[in-house]
């Protein structure tokens, strides 16, 4: 890599020929400001924050869209760049919903911290606020275009990464906003709810539908039985939002808040990902076996499973029948749980928490109900639970260790890898391995399928066949192994698709990561390792050997595939129609 000289701020120093002004600078500890920038995301230069001062030129620069030359002598905190930064803010202010008390990131809001580091107290330009309508229409996202500061990157993460382009700019000058063509709402468009564009926003113009007065009522109601279930993402995140190192466990604590605030049972959806594995494993062996539709997919991440129903309803036979794990627990507590209990179905409230918006989505679908119920009555996302951990003043940190709640609480290693991409297929495979061979494997620690390249592949041998599998995580991704596969480029057997980047460790629904944050971590890989350290440290890591599953199916469902676990744990997929005009 060929280096250059610079100068930054009187620091001579030596950087790649094909850095920008703003990581040379911040790679030497200087923080120049930004708003619209998202690493390898969004890098427009929007909205004037990184201004710096350019020996040589005539007016000032956009640090982070500006390369850097041989000789180059940058100022980033001359008088000039202070007053033109602060002047820009104010004028993003001035056009901007300052409710903060009130606004879903409070105290964790990008624009918030840097008009607080620059020293605004007050703003120069009042103007004329325009006030537009706020659009609750989805179950999954709300967008308040009153709080929109134009910084593109909600644009770009649904376009550039997920392949989907929903939002845009729209009007011109004064006029500008994000939104759906045609200004339509959130749920008259081909959105997929993953929740994305809420990640990346700063400054909560697009937020979580919250349901969290839903599950305090159900908590306060003597009549009902209120059951929660925690994904597996959830405890690799939740303690970020109590101060904790990125990437940090806190099973134990999670439940422990979770008996605190009320629930009467505390049920861990790594026990539906050990049922799915069991279901899903099955499926695939009878499609090998018996001439079924392959490629098989999986069908976990319900932002992926709507993609396929909009963009790509050819592969909808592909897609495995099987409920998320999230949707086979809830079925399962509202009939075998109910059923040893001595509980009338009608009386359960389900909670999920999950690192998903796409799931509030998902809970609402009626292909996935069981006579007349809802599998899922209300879906949290972890910024949700966080919240009500912090309403109910528990002290998060304190928190002894405690346990899931029998039999549901029970699972297994290979279950709570489900939140990281490649452990669906790690999971997968750890079974359908031993059930073909008949045999314990020497190793069960499938590192092909691990990482986070955007596109794995890796070869099986299962006996005297072999299965050419893929893992791939983004839509975006997997729009692109759709059409290598339609093209006739490649042939699989068996494909994981999670819909998310880095799969739902870094779904919509997880705690907020600024852009200063990305720069310096992949909280994809800082989470994940949460998940692969509590697999290590598991009795049990092959869902097949995990001893409530064994008891569910003896007492309850028979065997994997069976027509009970058709009739609870399978579903069926309808094409959708990208606009309804």
């Amino acid at each position: 890599m060929n280096m250059i000289t610079i100068t930054i701020d009187n620091q001579q120093i030596s950087v790649p020929e094909n850095s920008t002004v703003l990581e040379a600078a911040r790679n030497q500890g200087i923080d120049i400001p930004t708003l619209c920038y998202l690493k390898d995301i969004n890098e427009v230069g929007a909205c004037r924050m990184c201004l710096v001062d350019v020996e040589g030129a005539r007016t000032l620069q956009t640090a982070c869209v500006l390369p850097v030359t041989e000789g180059m002598n940058v100022k980033t905190n001359t008088k000039k760049v202070r007053e033109a930064r602060k002047a820009t803010l104010e004028l993003i202010l001035s056009n901007h919903d300052r409710e903060c008390l009130t606004c879903a990131r409070n105290k964790n809001c990008e624009l918030q911290t840097i008009s607080d580091d620059l020293g605004v107290r007050e703003i120069s330009f009042p103007g004329e606020s325009i006030v537009r309508p706020v659009d609750t229409s989805s179950p999954s996202i709300v967008r308040d275009p009153n709080k929109c500061i134009l910084c593109g990157r909600c644009v770009s993460v649904c376009s550039e990464v997920q392949n989907v382009g929903v939002l845009s700019f729209t009007n011109r000058g004064y006029e500008t906003t994000v939104a759906p063509a045609f200004e339509r709402g959130m749920d008259d468009i081909p959105c997929i709810n993953c929740g994305q564009c809420i990640s990346v926003c700063p400054v909560a113009a697009l937020r979580e539908k919250e349901e969290i007065d839903y599950v305090w009522e159900a908590i306060d109601d003597p009549k009902k039985h209120v059951v929660v279930q925690t994904a597996p993402a959830v405890r690799a995140a939740l303690g970020e939002d109590f101060g904790l190192e990125m990437g940090t466990s806190v099973t134990g604590k999670m439940v422990a808040s979770l008996r605190r605030l009320g629930f009467d049972k505390i049920f861990d959806t790594d026990f539906g990902a050990d049922l799915t594995i069991m279901e899903e494993g099955y499926e695939l062996l009878d499609r090998l076996q018996n001439g079924g539709t392959l490629p098989m997919i999986t069908s976990c991440s319900p932002g992926w499973v709507k993609f396929c129903e909009l963009y790509y309803p050819e592969f909808l036979d592909n897609l495995s029948s099987c409920k998320s794990p999230a949707q086979m627990t809830g079925a399962i507590i509202k009939t075998y749980y109910a059923k040893k209990n001595g509980i009338n179905p009608e009386d359960i409230y389900v909670v999920s928490v999950m690192p998903c918006s796409a799931k509030k989505f998902e809970a609402d679908r009626e292909e996935l109900s069981h006579n007349g119920l809802q599998d899922i009555d209300a879906v949290l996302t972890t910024r949700e639970l966080s919240k009500m951990i912090k309403e109910a003043r528990i002290d998060f940190l304190k928190l002894q260790d405690e346990e899931f709640d029998e039999i549901l609480g029970e699972s297994t290693g290979a279950g709570v890898i489900f939140g990281a991409t490649g452990g669906v297929m790690e999971a997968a495979l750890r079974t359908v391995s031993e059930v073909v061979l008949e045999k314990e494997l020497e190793s069960i620690d499938f590192e092909g399928v691990r990482g986070i390249e955007g596109i794995k592949e890796a070869t099986i041998e299962l006996g005297d066949q072999t299965l050419n599998i893929a893992v791939v995580h983004s839509t975006g991704q997997a729009s692109k192994v759709l059409d290598m596969i339609k093209n006739g480029e490649k042939e699989y057997h068996f494909i994981e698709v999670m819909g998310c980047s880095g799969g739902c460790v870094a779904g919509g629904g997880q705690p907020y990561i600024t852009a200063q944050d990305r720069w310096t971590k992949d909280i994809r890989q800082e989470r994940a390792k949460a998940l692969y350290g509590e697999d290590k440290n598991k009795k049990i890591r092959k869902s097949h050997e995990n001893p409530m599953i064994k008891k569910v199916y003896d007492e309850f469902l028979v065997k994997p595939n069976s027509h009970k676990s058709h009739e609870l744990l399978h579903t069926h997929y309808i094409k959708r129609e990208k606009y309804t005009l």
